[in-house]
């Protein structure tokens, strides 16, 4: 067996965890804003982290594109690694020092999102049995307000991306939707199907289509998304929905091509109260992983839409 010497001693190399949880931020929302708001940084205190990693890796973790930070090669290769750590020392931490979590958690969570943020709860579910988790289905402007007023403990909303609140977990496409063989799109006044009348897309889509002149009708109006995909299926109206969300049996629509306005893109957001209880704080942390590992097939879905 080698003994330890100061030249092994010397060898060494360790990781700082701080720089490792301040990269995979930036990974995960492709921006030093929304990573400093998520970690309470300033977005200075970020960029200078992952410089301080650069320097250390000797490599460019990532590249600029557009607006958007991207990963570089060397970056993807070290996300995978860097996730693991950050979970793996978690996962310590959480066993030599953390009590089981009790009690109850409310969440709030917008009709077309019950269905993406099933992996999270179960992940969340898996961890901590002694929880009871609570749905609080709605509209995101009804969620944000339960947040504030405490009648829930932690909520995803949507909002337009260039007006979000709270941390930012997705930014996707709101993408036209329709069903297969439907002309439904070419009708005036353009039957629409929309979930809610309070459904934060709303406001936007009736926005859009006055701008451009198209007049439209309602069709269905409830709150029941199952119902609205029914009659889009049906060919009887069209939707928005954000581009993940989309049934693989419907069809996105490209604006352009079939004459309808261009959509802004929308945030999924975490909102959490002045006061989190540690509860929430879990709960949002299985968030995160989830919309992270699923931004990939997301972005894949928003090519296919363009």
């Amino acid at each position: 067996m080698q003994s330890i010497t100061l030249h092994n001693v010397s060898m060494t190399r360790n990781f700082d965890l701080d720089l490792i949880r301040t990269f995979v931020a930036v990974a995960e929302s492709g921006s030093m804003t929304v990573a400093a708001n998520r970690l309470h940084m300033t977005q200075g205190a970020v960029s200078q982290q992952v410089k301080r990693l650069e320097d250390l890796l000797d490599c460019l973790l990532f590249v600029r594109k557009a607006r958007k930070l991207e990963l570089s090669r060397h970056g993807e290769q070290f996300l995978v690694k860097a996730r693991q750590l950050l979970k793996l020392n978690d996962e310590i931490w959480a066993d030599m020092t953390g009590r089981p979590l009790h009690g109850s958690l409310r969440v709030g969570v917008p009709y077309d999102l019950v269905t993406p943020l099933a992996p999270a709860m179960k992940a969340f579910a898996e961890a901590h049995p002694h929880v009871e988790i609570s749905l609080v289905c709605g509209a995101s402007p009804e969620l944000s307000e339960a947040v504030n007023s405490g009648r829930v403990d932690v909520s995803l909303v949507e909002s337009i991306a260039s007006e979000a609140q709270g941390e930012v977990v997705r930014i996707e496409p709101l993408v036209w939707v329709k069903g297969r063989d439907s002309d439904a799109w070419q009708k005036r006044p353009l039957p629409l199907s929309m979930v809610d009348e309070r459904c934060a897309f709303r406001p936007v889509v009736l926005g859009a289509l006055a701008d451009a002149g198209i007049a439209w009708r309602t069709v269905f109006e409830s709150g029941n998304i199952e119902a609205t995909a029914a009659t889009v299926r049906a060919g009887l109206a069209i939707t928005t929905w954000l581009v993940s969300t989309v049934p693989a049996d419907l069809e996105t629509l490209a604006p352009q091509a079939y004459g309808l306005p261009a959509l802004p893109p929308f945030a999924i957001c975490l909102r959490l109260p002045a006061t989190v209880q540690p509860a929430a704080q879990e709960f949002a942390r299985c968030v995160r992983e989830s919309m992270a590992g699923d931004a990939a097939g997301s972005g894949m879905r928003a090519r296919r839409a363009a």
